[in-house]
């Protein structure tokens, strides 16, 4: 019997394969197909636990409300969504084939459900000669969301690549300000009646991060380096780097808020105030790039008119994430400045021990929100090879 969870369902879900190819054709789809779903694949990391593939598409969930916060999981669809399409463009510009196939990989394109909802999981046992089993999940949410993979979204609003949210999954989101910037739409279904969802279109978040302008921050002024390995994935580091509850121990402040969010997203502009006693000390964000880097303007406790950029960068590295924080030598008067620079061991040994003692919060509580069971299948090469290739034979036998 399942087990019943409340938990995110997500599913990514590759199109634009819609020629009628012959044999050899069907051979160079399903070479760059299985090339997309490795990619959704691996970027489908902690807390998200994949499900099962369907054909070109990648089934995921997440248990709980402990999760990502709201921006974080937004973010995390944008930055697949964003790699998806790199990977697109490269396949284009190292193309010398002119098959159906390769020509027409500039179609291809991807959308997002989300959910959030009750489910059960019900773990099915590999059969004899398969790779391995996967996590069924069963209800009505479940069907929910697969019923809405059939839709009138493109005919309604004009969007092709989107991510479509249920209310129920932009209710616990909770960014009403983000929600005000997507696409209002409803669907109806036999049974279900009708459905209210809200629609992201993804080709601006993909022209929005081709045009991001990156701050200079030149590695050969480099003033003061700081680096900690943490046992979490990149994504779940970042998710705790950002939160104002969990960045204070890396600050040292008594607590923090942000404010200048750009419809109700942290961006570039926005302002971690950092509370140090009756002193209000700002960090104001210069370049935000989720799950890679953040460069911040950040100003001193002890001098509020002397500051300078400090860069926290995310490594993946084997078994987790390298956390690493370098900054740029201060500015402001002179005498300040000495001053802090003269500090400088002192800062140095306070910091070292800060970040350790940030590790060791954040691994804390994330095992402590992990629950048992959550592990979700394992999807090996021969899977999404087979996968991909039953996804092509379907489409283009349902073309005869």
């Amino acid at each position: 019997m399942a087990q019943t969870h409340n938990g995110y369902f997500l599913i990514a879900d590759i199109t634009g394969y819609t020629q009628y190819l012959n044999e050899s054709e069907l051979e160079h789809a399903q070479e760059t197909l299985t090339a997309l779903l490795e990619l959704l694949v691996s970027r489908t990391r902690p807390p998200l636990v994949i499900s099962r593939l369907a054909g070109d598409a990648v089934i995921s969930y997440a248990l709980g409300e402990d999760f990502f916060q709201g921006q974080t999981f937004i973010e995390k669809i944008e930055d697949t969504y964003v790699t998806f399409r790199k990977a697109i463009e490269r396949m284009v510009l190292n193309n010398t084939c002119r098959c159906n196939a390769c020509a027409n990989i500039s179609n291809l394109d991807l959308k997002f459900f989300v959910h959030y909802g009750t489910f059960g999981i019900q773990r099915i046992r590999a059969e004899t000669g398969q790779a391995s089993g996967h996590d069924e999940l069963v209800g009505s949410d479940v069907n929910l969301i697969h019923r809405l993979l059939k839709n009138r979204v493109a005919e309604s609003t004009g969007i092709r690549a989107y991510a479509l949210f249920t209310d129920a999954a932009v209710r616990q989101l909770d960014n009403p300000q983000w929600v005000e910037t997507l696409e209002a739409h409803r669907e109806a279904y036999e049974h279900l009646g009708e459905v209210q969802v809200w629609v992201q279109d993804m080709h601006p978040v993909w022209e929005s991060k081709r045009e991001t302008t990156k701050v200079d921050f030149p590695q050969d002024r480099i003033w003061a380096r700081f680096q900690v390995d943490i046992d979490l994935p990149r994504e779940t580091t970042w998710d705790y780097l950002v939160q104002p509850e969990y960045r204070n121990t890396l600050i040292g402040s008594d607590r923090m808020e942000i404010t200048n969010r750009s419809k109700g997203r942290v961006a570039p502009g926005s302002v971690y105030q950092c509370y140090h006693g009756d002193k209000v000390v700002p960090q104001t964000i210069l370049e935000w790039q989720p799950f890679e880097r953040m460069i911040v303007r950040e100003m001193t406790p002890i001098f509020p008119d002397v500051g300078g950029l400090s860069e926290y960068r995310l490594e993946a590295i084997e078994g987790g994430t390298r956390l690493t924080k370098t900054s740029l030598p201060p500015d402001g008067p002179f005498m300040q400045r000495t001053m802090i620079r003269m500090m400088l061991p002192i800062f140095k040994r306070m910091l070292s021990g800060v970040f350790e003692t940030f590790k060791q919060e954040i691994e804390a509580d994330y095992r402590n929100r992990r629950q048992p069971g959550d592990h979700g299948a394992e999807i090996r090469a021969e899977q999404i090879r087979s996968a991909a290739g039953e996804s092509l034979w379907d489409e283009a036998e349902s073309g005869l």
